[in-house]
């Protein structure tokens, strides 16, 4: 039975799209028969022993606190340790495959324990780290940070033996780096519909409480980031309103913005419009996706959402809402605009209004639109069709390692 080592960042119990999707690949992959188990490394925070089993998925943990002083001399010591934890389990355990999943620390990490112990490694890129720190915040395009990890990104998976992005944006951007595309696969995001693909049923308490009932209901769920957009969401709101006059907006998660957010929200001449729900338990989301209408992702136009897809509108048309985002290459990738969602310009409330105006307007096509969207994560976004993809790679790698790594 094939055992694939999956090296990652965190994991579970932590709860983000990172680890949602890892729990989806992990998931599949013990369905298909093979063995499977994490390693998270120092940025992995969540308090638990060195060895747990969450959801029945088992993760081992890199021991030790993360190194302080200068970020890239404790970066070096992270890779270390991570490296030296990994190295433990792979003689310990024995896996056949080691999988390595972004950012490139990880990568880097898993590369000496791979080599030290001729074991083939694939790695998955699920966003480019220096695109990813912009973001977030924490980094500046062109900055010589920003050059240095890209020139780590391109130098990890130069030495990689199979590399897998998760959308048509970073296989492209790899290519244009010189990586040969036959090296590349691409795996993208998908929904495990198994543990989401079965909408409830609206709850008409929690609307009464939350002040829905008879809404024309727009939301968001999901982590507040300055690039997704949602200051522009809630600049749309008067425009919308005017149109509308039922409709509001319920924000549902958290983040760094989510302090300017609200304030801007109370200065909003529509202030009573927009309601702000904080994080909610994973078991508790679909209650919430049920109380929406219409999902709308703002992002705005920048490298980060012009090369990597999301995966909460997939999660909205596994759920049954309808979906309006901006036009970014990301999205683009996932919605077909009035076919399985409604796109409009990246960066304006206008367009943001427009769009939402438009759809509300149009509900008699509301049942077809939504039919249309859910066939397509059956088709081409489940998790259980998805990892069929992985298959053959880590066959072509357990055949012939050291060709692989040749071509390489």
């Amino acid at each position: 039975m094939t055992r694939i080592l999956h090296v990652l960042d965190h994991s579970l119990p932590l709860h983000s799209g990172y680890t949602f999707r890892t729990r989806a690949i992990l998931r599949a992959q013990i369905a298909q028969g093979w063995e499977v188990r994490g390693i998270t490394g120092h940025r992995h925070v969540a308090q638990g022993p060195l060895e747990e089993v969450v959801d029945g998925l088992t993760f081992h943990r890199t021991p030790g606190a993360p190194a302080e002083g200068n970020p890239l001399i404790r970066e070096w010591r992270d890779i270390s340790a991570h490296a030296d934890a990994i190295d433990a389990l792979v003689r310990q355990w024995r896996p056949d495959v080691i999988h390595a999943h972004s950012p490139v620390l990880n990568a880097l990490a898993a590369q000496k324990v791979a080599k030290r112990h001729g074991l083939p490694l694939i790695y998955e890129i699920r966003a480019f780290w220096e695109d990813a720190a912009v973001g977030n915040g924490t980094g500046t395009e062109g900055s010589p940070r920003y050059w240095l990890t890209r020139q780590l990104e391109t130098h990890a998976v130069r030495n990689a033996d199979a590399v897998a992005v998760i959308c048509e944006g970073l296989r492209s951007d790899l290519i244009a780096r010189g990586i040969d595309p036959a090296k590349i696969i691409v795996s993208p995001n998908g929904v495990d519909l198994d543990q989401f693909g079965t909408p409830v049923a609206r709850d008409p308490a929690l609307a009464a409480r939350l002040g829905l009932a008879g809404a024309d209901v727009v939301g968001f769920i999901g982590s507040f980031y300055d690039y997704e957009g949602l200051d522009d969401l809630i600049a749309a709101m008067p425009r919308l309103v005017r149109a509308r006059p039922k409709a509001k907006l319920l924000l549902v998660g958290g983040g760094p913005c989510e302090q300017a957010l609200r304030d801007q929200a109370m200065a909003s001449p529509f202030a009573d419009h927009i309601m702000f729900v904080g994080r909610v338990p994973h078991d508790q989301v679909e209650h919430y996706y049920a109380q929406v209408d219409v999902l709308a992702y703002p992002r705005k136009a920048m490298r980060l959402t012009d090369l990597v897809t999301p995966l909460k509108p997939l999660e909205a048309m596994a759920q049954g809402r309808l979906v309006a985002a901006s036009s970014v290459g990301g999205h683009r990738e996932l919605i077909a605009d009035g076919v399985t969602g409604t796109l409009f310009a990246p960066d304006d409330p206008a367009a943001i209004a427009a769009a939402l105006a438009g759809l509300f307007a149009d509900r008699d096509n509301w049942d077809g639109r939504r039919a249309v969207a859910r066939a397509f994560v059956e088709r081409e976004r489940n998790w259980s069709s998805n990892i069929l993809r992985y298959e053959p790679v880590y066959q072509r790698l357990l055949a012939h390692p050291d060709g692989a790594r040749a071509a390489a």
